[in-house]
């Protein structure tokens, strides 16, 4: 193929994830981008529905209309307490994979400026005036590239910033009793064995008879499918459900790390989504997080005038707690659960929450903070200033 034959593009996104699919959602309802052609790469169609995003929100957000079950309490627990946590004035929001996919493929498939291929990439080769994309069908040339494809073995090689993996089996069920609390969300429940690691049961209930249960785990190992599995038919068996039906599963890992993604960010090429960082280290959470970032790109995109990806990021203090956190969890992944409870046994939810999102002064930090087991955190600072 000649160079007279590579399309062209303003944009590429290789990688149609939920940051690529939120950047390009925003850039649309902005306005601001119809003159600028948007290409999306990526192997898999998204026609299945093959996670569930749940994040907290206050406030109203361009994903209300495919919200499918909102919840205003949410229950924590351990082996030795329970405790009903009021979310007000935050909503603890659930969304099904594939109703987010359908709803961007559906807005962005009436603008004619964006295509979406199914083509697995190959190459991202960066020269001074443009990018080049190779896939196994195709090349492609742009001015700038926004990159989701997570190299998984990168970042497991290297050893300055540990890794754990949130890791996951969940199954949606219908049991014969009405055992669920629909009302309220299980936000963590260690009383399941911890096994020398952090592990919690996560429920979602959409009626007093359909929930989703994953068994969770922060930790560095994943599991045999079947370990996770036989977890789940315990704690049903313990809530009451003598007879359930499986309706359908899903299984996941998510890198929890403060590994600076955005050091590999370039002129031209900007690491998104789970490549770039875009994941909450401490928790994996991702829809918030990237909901957050996503609009921050776009704005940035239309307000600078000489563009350089490398300075979109900004580091902040949520970084380092966050980098204190992983450091305790990695050497002691046992301390979780204490971890855990100590913040939400009496901490305030509603400020939690702020924190968790990033929006706390240094007071309210020191709030949270201090709810914390002190000495874990004392020696994992000098771990980290002295490392």
């Amino acid at each position: 193929m000649n160079s007279s034959q590579i399309k062209h593009f303003n944009y590429v996104f290789t990688g149609s994830g939920l940051a690529s699919l939120m950047t390009v959602y925003k850039m649309v309802l902005s306005g601001r981008f119809a003159d600028q052609s948007i290409l999306l790469l990526d192997e898999n169609q998204k026609k299945t529905n093959d996670r569930t995003w749940c994040f907290w929100a206050k406030e109203d957000t361009v994903w209300d209309s495919i919200i499918s079950k909102k919840w205003d309490v949410a229950l924590f627990a351990n082996e030795d307490f329970k405790r009903d946590l009021d979310l007000t004035p935050y909503q603890y929001n659930q969304i099904r994979g594939i109703d987010f996919y359908n709803f961007v493929f559906e807005a962005i498939s009436k603008e004619s400026n964006i295509t979406f291929l199914k083509e697995k990439v190959t190459d991202i080769n960066e020269l001074e005036t443009h990018v080049f994309v190779g896939t196994e069908e195709n090349r492609y040339t742009c001015d700038y590239l926004f990159n989701s494809i997570y190299t998984k073995a990168f970042f497991e090689r290297q050893t300055k910033y540990p890794v754990l993996q949130q890791h996951f089996v969940g199954w949606f069920v219908k049991t014969e009793e009405e055992i669920f609390n629909p009302e309220q969300a299980t936000f963590m429940d260690f009383s399941v064995e911890q096994r020398g690691n952090t592990r919690f049961m996560y429920v979602l209930p959409t009626s007093k008879t359909e929930a989703l249960i994953e068994y969770t785990l922060f930790s560095e190992k994943l599991l045999l499918k079947e370990e996770y599995e036989n977890e789940i038919q315990l704690y049903l068996k313990k809530l009451g459900a003598d007879k359930f039906e499986i309706l359908e599963k899903e299984q996941g890992s998510i890198p929890m790390t403060s590994h600076p993604f955005w050091k590999k960010n370039t002129k031209r090429v900007l690491n998104i989504g789970t490549a770039g960082g875009w994941t909450k280290g401490s928790t994996g959470y991702t829809f918030r997080n990237s909901d957050k970032k996503s609009s921050e790109l776009v704005e940035f995109l239309h307000s600078s005038t000489s563009l350089s990806m490398t300075t979109f990021h900004k580091k902040n203090r949520f970084w380092f707690y966050d980098l204190l956190l992983l450091n305790i969890l990695y050497r002691h992944n046992e301390l979780g659960s204490g971890i855990f409870s100590s913040l939400f046994r009496k901490g305030n939810t509603k400020l939690i929450f702020k924190f968790l999102d990033e929006e706390t002064s240094l007071f309210e930090d020191a709030k949270v903070i201090l709810k914390c087991p002190k000495m874990p955190f004392i020696k994992a600072l000098f771990r980290v200033l002295f490392k």
